[in-house]
């Protein structure tokens, strides 16, 4: 972990406090309960696809406003860029919607705007596009990358990428596709720097 060069971030739930309701929005937004949001949004006709995509953006921007940094996370970001690691966001959600949550976190500062990726700028998690597209950028090979997030979405895309994969979560819930599990980030900055 503590040679890798290359460090690819979920936002919410990783390096901010989960605060995303999905059964509320799909309820809000009228999509099945097994169903993936991205996903059937994006499998509606093109009139419709335009109405629930404009709704989900509106209740992000609405999310937004309350987000609250997770702990160690603007810890563990500022190590990373002073230690001159390559750190990028991966997220389902909008770019604008990182971008401002990056800002509460007090670390927008640390990321280049163009590895700031969200839906728009990258196929959405599980697909490896957003990271593939962020190691290219950075000429570093998935050997000498990481991707930290709080669900199987995240994992699977880092596996796909040829990453390692860092869980933060309190469960374990996916031992088979997680290279590493912590609880937050204040115990994976302390597994980078030791005492």
């Amino acid at each position: 972990m503590h040679d890798l060069q290359a460090w690819v971030f979920d936002l919410d739930g990783t390096l901010t406090l989960a605060q995303h309701d999905f059964a509320a929005i799909r309820r809000e937004l009228g999509v099945p309960a097994e169903e993936d949001i991205l996903e059937f949004i994006a499998s509606r006709p093109l009139t419709e696809r335009e109405q629930l995509a404009a709704e989900l953006d509106a209740i992000e921007m609405r999310l937004a406003a309350d987000v609250r940094a997770a702990p160690g996370a603007a810890e563990l970001i500022r190590y990373l860029h002073e230690t001159d690691r390559q750190v990028g966001i991966l997220t389902r959600n909008l770019q604008q919607v990182a971008r401002s949550s990056l800002e509460v976190v007090g670390v927008l500062d640390c990321f280049a705007p163009e590895h700031i990726l969200g839906r728009a700028e990258a196929l959405p998690k599980p697909d490896p596009d957003g990271i593939q597209q962020l190691l290219e950028g950075w000429s570093v090979s998935g050997s000498q990358a990481v991707m930290v997030g709080d669900f199987r979405f995240d994992l699977e895309a880092g596996r796909a990428a040829g990453c390692r994969t860092c869980l933060v979560h309190a469960d374990n819930q996916w031992p088979d596709l997680a290279d590493w599990h912590v609880v937050d980030c204040r115990e994976l900055m302390a597994q980078l720097t030791p005492p």
